[in-house]
Parts: structure tokens; sequence; C-alpha cells
């Protein structure tokens, strides 16, 4: 039997178990005024990523209509800060 660091142990845990979606939509939550500036993360109620889709719920009429517009540059942003191509399809709710 081969051994791990238990770094090692963690990534291959993670790569295989459901809590990676959670975890990674913790991670988004975190960087989002970051990268999607204070206006958008203040009027932004949720984000969930299901099945490499990422969705975001707000509330404000003109925000939706202004991140449906900004759908691609959501996806490079957002898998450029997370460092791997995650995300493949925004849903803006």
């Amino acid at each position: 039997m081969g051994e791990y660091s238990i770094g090692d142990a963690l990534h291959q845990f993670m790569n295989k178990s459901n809590l990676r979606n959670g975890i990674r939509a913790v991670q988004i939550t975190q960087i989002w005024e970051e990268v999607m500036g204070k206006t958008i993360a203040k009027y932004t109620e949720k984000i969930e990523i299901i099945n490499n889709t990422l969705f975001i719920y707000t509330p404000v009429g003109p925000l939706k209509n202004e991140l449906q517009f900004q759908k691609a540059q959501i996806i490079e942003r957002l898998n450029e800060k997370l460092q791997e191509p995650l995300i493949q399809e925004v849903v803006i709710r």
C-alpha cells in the first residue's frame, strides 16, 4: 500500500466526494466581491454550484439583466481565480 501525505489524501477525497461543490461554492462566495465588485456582491443573495453550473440568485431585475450579458466574463474570471476550469455555465435566477 502506497504512502500519501495528508494533503494528497484530502485532495483525492475531495475529488471523489460530493462535498467538492459545496466547498467550491464557499470559495466562490469568498472571492465573489473581489471578482465582481462590491455592488454586485451586495445584491447577490446566494451562489451554488451544481454539476459545473454556477447558479447566482438575486432579487434585483436590472442586475439579473446585467449578469446575463456578463456570463462569459464571470466564467472566465472565476475559473482563473480558482485556477481550474470548474464553471462551464452560469444561470441567473
